[in-house]
């Protein structure tokens, strides 16, 4: 099956987010001159994903690469997950997941069209890692396209959601500041990882931040409310 979206028509969705087109590695594609896979990485794997249930065959054989950046992107709970995937021999298997969404160019000179957030895990991929404020995307044919194009994309919310940590951050220093005023050193006694369940509870929305932008919060939050720390780092 097609994994076609089933997320509500753009004009009954949530207000998409932007997002630039960049240029990506061209492995996807196969379009750059030293990639070990000619064909394309996304060819490679299209049959083995259709073996799985998986069928690819609505999209280019290639990826958009859709940059959000000062965001991060935060994905969670996936339509499909594929685990462990052999699709080379030139590295260990790999795990993917995708994500149903929307995708339009800004420009309207196409209407919006279902496509799938491509996702190889990072903790089981070599090489090509991507920043955290890029989507890597499959759609159909959309014609010639240049880097700089901007699209709209709708998503599901509530699984996949683009934060900007330094403005989490700076809400979490407000919401830190009369608890570590009354507890003092003692509220960093375990620190992030017992910073972390304790937000789970108090304010789950933080925890979308990772666990190095929760530290430097911590110390940020002993400098400024504590009697006598070291200066955080920047």
């Amino acid at each position: 099956m097609a994994l076609i979206s089933s997320l509500p028509r753009p004009e009954q969705a949530d207000t998409p987010w932007i997002g630039q087109l960049v240029a990506g590695h061209g492995v996807a594609s196969g379009r750059a001159a030293d990639s070990p896979y000619p064909a394309g990485t996304i060819s490679l794997q299209t049959p083995l994903f259709a073996a799985v249930g998986i069928d690819l065959s609505p999209y280019q054989p290639a990826t958009l690469n859709l940059d959000f950046s000062p965001g991060e992107w935060r994905l969670r709970d996936p339509d499909q997950r594929v685990e462990q995937l052999h699709w080379s021999d030139r590295h260990p298997p790999e795990t993917f997941s995708f994500w149903r969404c929307w995708l339009e160019p800004l420009d309207a000179r196409l209407a919006a069209v279902g496509a799938l957030i491509y996702y190889p895990h990072p903790e089981t991929k070599q090489a090509h890692h991507q920043p955290a404020g890029l989507l890597e995307l499959l759609a159909p044919p959309l014609g010639a396209l240049s880097p700089g194009d901007r699209f709209r994309l709708w998503v599901d919310g509530r699984r996949c959601r683009l934060i900007q940590p330094a403005r989490l951050r700076a809400r979490l220093l407000e919401f830190l500041k009369f608890r570590v005023l009354a507890a003092q050193d003692a509220f960093f006694a375990e620190g992030v990882q017992g910073l972390r369940p304790w937000l789970q509870l108090h304010w789950p929305e933080a925890c979308d931040l990772s666990d190095h932008d929760l530290e430097l919060t911590l110390e940020q939050a002993r400098f400024l409310y504590t009697e006598s720390s070291p200066p955080p780092r920047p």
